[in-house]
């Protein structure tokens, strides 16, 4: 799903930079026809992009899944929403598995993983108890439509 995040250059035209991994951060509906394309196996191959950490932007045609493929495994916050595009993802899946880590194993994960890409301790604590943290109580009431919750 990282592979469908805005560009930068877009998410600062819209100002929405500062809240970049937020759910209207993403093209939810490019990540939903990727989706049909896969479901639909017509294709010889489908080309989905991918995040590349070191460059902070999405590569489009990055991963190649032929048609031959008999599982495809995706991954993503938003799966379970119903917002706007969003809605469409559940139909598209077989399960979906919820996972819930400790909450301050996720808030220590989340800061170790800003640190990690740049940001200094007080910029990635406010990072994590702000946006991330708004996204993740966004998140955790999509739950209640998962197959499967897994706890830490």
């Amino acid at each position: 799903m990282d592979g469908f995040h805005l560009a930068e250059a877009e998410l600062k035209r819209l100002g929405s930079y500062d809240r970049k991994g937020a759910l209207d951060t993403f093209d939810a509906g490019g990540f939903v026809a990727l989706l049909r394309r896969l479901r639909q196996s017509s294709e010889p191959a489908v080309y989905a992009p991918t995040f590349r950490r070191d460059l902070e932007e999405a590569v489009a045609g990055a991963i190649c899944v032929p048609r031959d493929v008999p599982l495809v495994v995706t991954e993503g916050n938003y799966l379970l929403s119903p917002d706007g595009a969003w809605a469409d993802v559940r139909g598209l899946l077989d399960e979906v598995w919820y996972l819930e880590p400790d909450d301050n194993d996720r808030m220590d994960r989340l800061v170790s993983r800003h640190m990690e890409f740049g940001r200094d301790l007080d910029t990635a604590n406010a990072r994590a108890r702000g946006n991330d943290q708004h996204n993740a109580e966004l998140i955790a009431a999509t739950k209640i439509w998962a197959d499967l919750v897994v706890g830490s």
